[in-house]
Formats: C-alpha cells, sequence, structure tokens
C-alpha cells in the first residue's frame, strides 16, 4: 500500500493501523465508500472442513472493523463452489466432497461469525448468503453464453493458480479451472442482488477478486472493488494456524479452549505487536505498551494476547478459566482438572496400556513414530516425569490423587487421561 495514501475513513484507518492491507484496486474509491457510508463488502468461506481455523481469522477480523466502522459485512459461505475447489495455493486437486459433508461443514463453520458480527435487518447488520443459492440454479448452457463469453482463457492461463500448478507438472481439472469463473461471476451476483460492492481475501485470493471486477465491469455492475490481507506467516517463517500437532481450529468441540488460548500464549516474541493488532480490540496505545516490553516481561504481553483473543472467540470467562488453568500448571506445579481430557475406560487402564499409543490417542503426538522420537529427546512426560522406556505401560498405579494420569509434550502441551 501506498505510504503517501492517508485515509479519511475509520474503516481504511483501523485497517491501516493494525496491518490488514496488501493490496487494494482502488484506495481512494474504497474509502470514500467507507466515508459515506455505502460499503458493503463480503468474504467468501468454503465448506471443506467443520471448522474454520486461525489461518481465516484475519479475514473474519476485517469483517468485524467493517461492520465497526459503519460498512455492511456479508460473509459469503462457499455451499456451491466448495463442490468445485479452489486450486489456489494447491499442488493437487481437492477432494470432492458430499452434498450432506458440505452441509454439515457449513453449519459448523457458521458458529464462528456470531461472535464477531451482529446479524439483522439493519443497515450496516451482518447478512450471512450462501452461493447455492445462485450457483446451483445455473443452466450451463446460458452460463457459457452471458457469462463466459467474457472470459479470456490466455488471462486465467496466466493466472498464479493456474500456472503455478502447470509449471509444476501437475494435473488440474477442468473443474477447478472453472472455479475463477464461479467466483467472479458471484461478486457480480452479490453486487446485482445485494449492493454489495467490495470483495476482501487473503493476498492469494487477489487474481480472482480482480477477475470478479473485470466481469462486473463487462456486465455493467457498478464500479467494484478488491481489497486483500498479507498470509500471514509467523516471524520463523512458520504458516499461521498450523502446528506440529495440526490446525488450530476455531470451534471448541474440534480444539479445546485452553488448547486454543495456548497456541497464543505460545507466540513468538517477534510477532507479540502484529498479532496484537490483528486478533485484539485492544487500543493501540494499549498495544503500543505491550509491544514495548522486553525480557521476561514479554511473557506478560503474551498471556494478554492469548486472554483477549480466546475472549473473542470462546467468550470472557472461558478464556480468564483457560488462563487461570495455565497459570495453575506452570506456576503453582498442579495438576488443574480444567486441561483438556480424554477417557479412557477403566478396565482398559487396569489392564495397562502403551505409552507410544496413548500419547497419539491424547493427541499430544501424530504417530507412534513421533512418541518414539520425543521419548528419546526427553519430550513425554507422565505425571511431569520423563518417560525413559518407550515399552512402558500406564496402569491405575499412574493416577494422581485427583483420579487422573497427566500426559505431557514439553512443558506446554498437557492433557488428563480419565478412567471412566
Amino acid at each position: 500500500m501506498s505510504t503517501d495514501f492517508k485515509p479519511q475513513s475509520d474503516f481504511l484507518n483501523v485497517l491501516t493501523q493494525r496491518g490488514y492491507i496488501h493490496q487494494c484496486s482502488d484506495l481512494e474509491g474504497v474509502d470514500a465508500k467507507a466515508k459515506s457510508g455505502d460499503l458493503t463488502a463480503y468474504i467468501g468461506f468454503d465448506c471443506t472442513a467443520r471448522s474454520l481455523h486461525v489461518g481465516s481469522l484475519v479475514q473474519i477480523m476485517m469483517l468485524h472493523w467493517l461492520q465497526q466502522t459503519g460498512g455492511k459485512p456479508v460473509p459469503l459461505m462457499g455451499g456451491g463452489t466448495t463442490r468445485v475447489g479452489d486450486p489456489s495455493g494447491k499442488d493437487e486437486s481437492r477432494k470432492m466432497l458430499s452434498l450432506d459433508d458440505i452441509e454439515a461443514n457449513k453449519l459448523g463453520i457458521k458458529q464462528v461469525f456470531s461472535k464477531f458480527l451482529t446479524f439483522g435487518e439493519g443497515k450496516t447488520d451482518a447478512l450471512m448468503l450462501d452461493n447455492a443459492e445462485w450457483l446451483t440454479t445455473l443452466n450451463y448452457i446460458d452460463f457459457l453464453r452471458d457469462v463466459g463469453k467474457h472470459f479470456s482463457v490466455n488471462r486465467m492461463m496466466s493466472m498464479d493458480s493456474v500456472k503455478m500448478r502447470l509449471e509444476r507438472d501437475q494435473e488440474l481439472s477442468f473443474i477447478e479451472f472453472n472455479y475463477m469463473c464461479l467466483q467472479a461471476y458471484d461478486f457480480v451476483e452479490l453486487s446485482r442482488r445485494y449492493g454489495v460492492n467490495l470483495q476482501m481475501g487473503g493476498s492469494d485470493q487477489w487474481g480472482n477478486i480482480v477477475t470478479g471486477i473485470d466481469l462486473g465491469r463487462r456486465m455493467g455492475r457498478p464500479q467494484l472493488y478488491a481489497l486483500t490481507s498479507p498470509l500471514l506467516t509467523t516471524a520463523s517463517g512458520a504458516k499461521m494456524g498450523k502446528t506440529a500437532a495440526g490446525a488450530i481450529w476455531l470451534n471448541e468441540d474440534m480444539l479445546s479452549v485452553y488448547d486454543y488460548w495456548q497456541f497464543w500464549r505460545n507466540t513468538e516474541d517477534a510477532d507479540v505487536g502484529r498479532f496484537l493488532r490483528l486478533f485484539t480490540l485492544l487500543p493501540m496505545d494499549e498495544i503500543h505498551r505491550l509491544e514495548a516490553l522486553q525480557g521476561a516481561e514479554i511473557n506478560e504481553a503474551k498471556k494478554i494476547l492469548a486472554t483477549q483473543a480466546t475472549a473473542l472467540m470462546h467468550g470472557t470467562e472461558k478464556a480468564e478459566a483457560a488462563a487461570e488453568t495455565a497459570r495453575k500448571t506452570f506456576e503453582e506445579g498442579a495438576v488443574a482438572t480444567s486441561l483438556p481430557t480424554i477417557d479412557i475406560a477403566a478396565d482398559e487402564l487396569r489392564a495397562g496400556v502403551g505409552v507410544l499409543g496413548i500419547f497419539v490417542k491424547a493427541g499430544l503426538v501424530a504417530s507412534t513414530g513421533e512418541a518414539r522420537r520425543q521419548i528419546k529427546g526427553g519430550g513425554l512426560r507422565v505425571n511431569d516425569v520423563a518417560i525413559a522406556d518407550e515399552r512402558a505401560n500406564l496402569n491405575e498405579a499412574n493416577l494422581t490423587s485427583e483420579g487422573v494420569v497427566k500426559l505431557s509434550l514439553g512443558k506446554k502441551k498437557h492433557v488428563l487421561l480419565k478412567p471412566v
């Protein structure tokens, strides 16, 4: 973004200060729409899993700030486009899901948005839509004649999502090749039906979004706009939202509140200020104070980040409970019974269970091979004692006074094994 540009609208002021903007097709145009209160923006979310993960949180926060500054946010469920599959950033075709799976995923994904947006009938109230509404009723011949004629195959071939796949000699199916046509058509339909004039997304969506702007121009729609956010990586280069143990899911039934809190608590020092801007509602003065902390004090900023980010997703009460659980576990060395828990049949524990398999079951390691490697490095613990023998079994003798077995990976990831 140009350093010479000085936003006049609250919306672009917030996005600029907090680091949400990577590219914009027309900053002055978006700024004017936002300042006049006429900005309606959408972001699409395909229904490929039962929950979104932290990698989608930047986009959700952009919709939140749009509403807070007087715009109208439109989260769009990809009930139609999920049937096709977005090739952006992929080396192979996405697994085709059944219609029942897509519907179940859509219901799971919808849960998140009410935490960040207010829905209703008002001018700035959020509107939840599904592109299946118009995509599944399209007549193919009519679509080719009325819409397809506006697409240049030469231009489509130059898109990164297509070019990168072909350069790597990876097959790109015809159905995936059509994805950008459908996404562009979404933008036009949203403009026509609901007055949407801005599409936002991650920077990997830039080509698809500007294709929609071009289609809108060719089909006689009012001016449309594009705005993308940076694709986030941590300071060490890791992809945001991915960990050794898997994705950081937003839905509580797929990741405990405690583990969500711990994810933010484990933020690298160099990322604290950036993540406070992007993932909390703290005022900028407070963020400046926290990111200036040095040495051991930065850990206090990380705890505030963790509690603030978790409160947005799961509520203040659960966030503070997770923070207290962490305090008891790490500062007092106690077995906090509010740690994530997995059940085991009492008879099974009585007979004895292998440490390798139980750590996999607890989700602390992905495989028995990884468990062996962690044991060799002293990384796996039972009741805070390092495991020395990979052939060891756990049984009732390992139960603590609280009636559980505490399983730990390193110093920060813990799960309680509870007989039932």
